[in-house]
């Protein structure tokens, strides 16, 4: 989110829906052998990720389930988000922490708006309730950048980045045990390289989550979080 509210993407987002740059994924092999087989690799990868975007493919999913227990579903606009197959076509390792600029309900409300152009995969509201508007095996468009879309899970918080009071203690821990779990779920490192703020993400010109927001609280917090989970197994 940031400058322009509910991840206010639409503007950089609008350009190219998933972002505005994309990054290549071949790297330069030498020699004949390593080419042959570096191209097979590629085709392969290629074509798993086409399959999905085929009409009418689809991975097998429930309607309204979540990947975070005691998420509530409610579907973000199918333009503001895209089929994927995660991890399998894009891995992930990376999540994405967001602030809203605006209330709960009104993130959701752009996220639902098929004009936004953007929107996150959850919104932690200031009680700690968690929303889940797209799975995780999806790309959002959150961040403003393809390659970061593609390899992350964004994270709105209800709030503004200049009223560190919107920062609830309930908002924190709800939020680090949800970072805590996706982590855990894709072998991401529990550290502020994996863990970043949108105003991170390199190309964009959001703010959020700002100065108020208290990163090394909330990262004590997500290891608290995953070593809980770790000693009483779910």
């Amino acid at each position: 989110m940031g400058t322009r509210g509910a991840s206010g993407d639409s503007a950089s987002q609008g350009r190219g829906k998933d972002g505005d740059r994309r990054v290549g994924r071949r790297a330069l092999l030498i020699g004949t052998a390593v080419a042959a087989v570096g191209t097979a690799v590629v085709a392969r990868d290629e074509l798993t990720r086409a399959w999905w975007r085929v009409p009418g493919v689809t991975k097998p999913r429930k309607e309204g389930e979540v990947d975070h227990t005691g998420a509530r579903w409610v579907a973000a606009s199918e333009a503001n988000w895209r089929l994927a197959d995660r991890p399998d076509d894009f891995g992930i390792d990376m999540v994405i922490i967001h602030v809203t600029q605006g209330s709960f309900d009104s993130a959701v409300r752009v996220f639902q708006d098929p004009a936004h152009g953007a929107a996150s995969h959850y919104i932690v509201r200031k009680d700690g309730h968690i929303t889940q508007m797209i799975r995780e095996l999806d790309v959002a468009y959150h961040a403003g950048n393809r390659d970061y879309n593609e390899r992350s899970v964004g994270i709105e918080h209800e709030g503004f980045v200049d009223r560190p009071e919107d920062f609830t203690d309930e908002m924190y821990e709800s939020s680090a045990r949800l970072t805590a779990r996706v982590c855990a779920r894709y072998d991401i490192p529990l550290d502020r390289d994996h863990i970043l703020g949108h105003v991170e993400v390199p190309g964009t010109d959001h703010t959020d989550p700002g100065d108020g927001w208290d990163w090394d609280r909330y990262m004590k917090l997500v290891r608290a979080a995953a070593a809980a989970r770790t000693a009483t197994p779910a």
